[in-house]
């Protein structure tokens, strides 16, 4: 079991949901149950996936459900790459999002590493 506020990945994938909950915010209403809803799912399962992890027993557990918080990072990347061509954020924001999700993902990444 680990203690998840000595996780560092954890408070960037905060820090992450925060953000595509701001950026998304502005994307068209039409889209609310629509690609703003799967952003932030994918969003919040990154950072939820680690914690659940947290309370897990042994490294390979953990190091699953890091996997599944990697695989909701790609998902989100994605997501932000059609919001970007749907025309839905300035790109300024976007790119942001963009190299945060890449910031996370590589945290995530080095971390399974680490622990394999």
């Amino acid at each position: 079991m680990k203690d998840p506020t000595r996780v560092r990945v954890l408070k960037a994938a905060e820090d992450l949901a925060v953000e595509v909950y701001r950026v998304t915010g502005a994307f068209p209403s039409v889209e609310r149950f629509g690609l703003t809803s799967q952003m932030r799912r994918a969003a919040v399962s990154v950072g939820s996936n680690i914690a659940e992890g947290c309370g897990m027993h042994g490294d390979r557990a953990f190091v699953a459900y890091l996997h599944r918080s990697l695989g909701s990072g790609h998902e989100l990347e994605f997501q932000a790459r059609l919001a970007v061509r749907l025309g839905y954020a300035n790109a300024a924001d976007l790119d942001g999002l963009a190299k945060l999700i890449t910031s996370v993902c590589k945290m995530l990444s080095r971390l399974i590493v680490a622990l394999r």
